[in-house]
């Protein structure tokens, strides 16, 4: 424990008593916190901002820091766009664009979308990469692909708009779709999500199909494990 800095064991005392308050309740000030750890009032408030990055505090000029509303976890079997989750949890979805290009297919993306290659020749894709955002808080990068023919993709407006909106509008829907959840270091993806490099960020790989049954939409999008949630019901199986 001696290794850990002083502001990150604040910050996790700071995260449980959060699990128990309700939205709007208030956190001690800064000097009452500083008095309680007996630490100085900056490194209270470096902890506070690690809480504030994650959208788990909202300071308010003049009044204090006061607890948010936490964002209701994704049922792992439903089916819904990003930017409808987080209008659903009341909050302003945004996107901001990395990249937005049609570029050769790598195997896997080929193999998911199941697309014809020439000898020596891999197909191409419609590559669309977001960093998602609820309340201007990076929420994750997600990496999305289409088959060629949906080029029109990159004409529609990626940083506010749905992609899936933009499908319905062109006779496609989305309709079931099927994911597997791997976690790893943020890495490369620690400076769009604003988080340190070894940050723990859940990887979700999911394929969605369209109203033929047809692939559609290969995607990975990595989600900072503090700011995004899954929820998964099952059915516990039974051996003889």
């Amino acid at each position: 424990m001696g290794s850990v800095p002083l502001y990150v064991r604040i910050e996790r005392a700071l995260r449980a008593r959060l699990a128990d308050a309700g939205p709007g309740d208030p956190l001690p000030s800064e000097p009452a916190l500083a008095a309680e750890f007996g630490v100085a009032r900056m490194t209270v408030r470096a902890a506070i901002n690690r809480l504030e990055s994650d959208g788990l505090v909202e300071r308010v000029p003049g009044r204090g820091t006061f607890a948010r509303d936490r964002p209701a976890p994704r049922p792992a079997g439903t089916l819904m766009s990003f930017h409808d989750q987080v209008r659903s949890w009341g909050r302003t979805p945004s996107s901001r664009l990395l990249d937005a290009s049609v570029r050769p297919a790598t195997d896997e993306e080929r193999d998911a979308l199941q697309l014809a290659s020439r000898p020596g020749q891999a197909p191409d894709v419609v590559s669309i990469v977001r960093v998602r955002m609820a309340d201007g808080i990076p929420l994750a990068v997600e990496h999305a692909c289409f088959g060629s023919g949906l080029a029109g993709l990159l004409d529609v407006d990626l940083e506010h708009g749905s992609l899936h909106a933009a499908l319905r509008g062109r006779g496609l829907h989305p309709t079931l779709g099927s994911s597997t959840i791997t976690a790893h270091a943020a890495g490369v993806d620690a400076v769009p999500l604003a988080v340190g490099e070894a940050e723990p960020v859940l990887v979700e790989t999911r394929l969605i199909v369209d109203q033929s049954a047809a692939p559609l939409e290969y995607t990975i999008s990595r989600y900072v494990g503090a700011r995004y949630s899954l929820q998964v019901t099952f059915d516990v199986q039974h051996t003889s």
